[in-house]
């Protein structure tokens, strides 16, 4: 994913505060510790393996359903092995 922010005012300040006191290498990292500690924080994802597997499968149906192509039946994909 790929975002491109602006921050202003007390963010800013406190970006720019987390890399000078040498918290952070940079803004970017100073965000994303941020990330780590709102899910911390608040138990936004508890089983990482589990969501991650999610994700990729929403990609994979995403994928597959602009191509027009659909999963193989159990039948077709072991019919390759008989």
């Amino acid at each position: 994913m790929h975002t491109t922010l602006r921050f202003q005012g007390l963010p800013e300040i406190i970006l720019e505060k987390a890399v000078r006191v040498g918290l952070a290498r940079s803004k970017t990292d100073a965000l994303r510790m941020g990330i780590f500690a709102l899910n911390k924080e608040y138990g936004l994802i508890n089983n990482v393996e589990e969501e991650m597997g999610e994700k990729a499968l929403r990609k994979e149906e995403e994928e597959m359903k602009k191509s027009g192509k659909k999963y193989l039946t159990e039948e077709q994909a072991l019919s390759k092995y008989k």
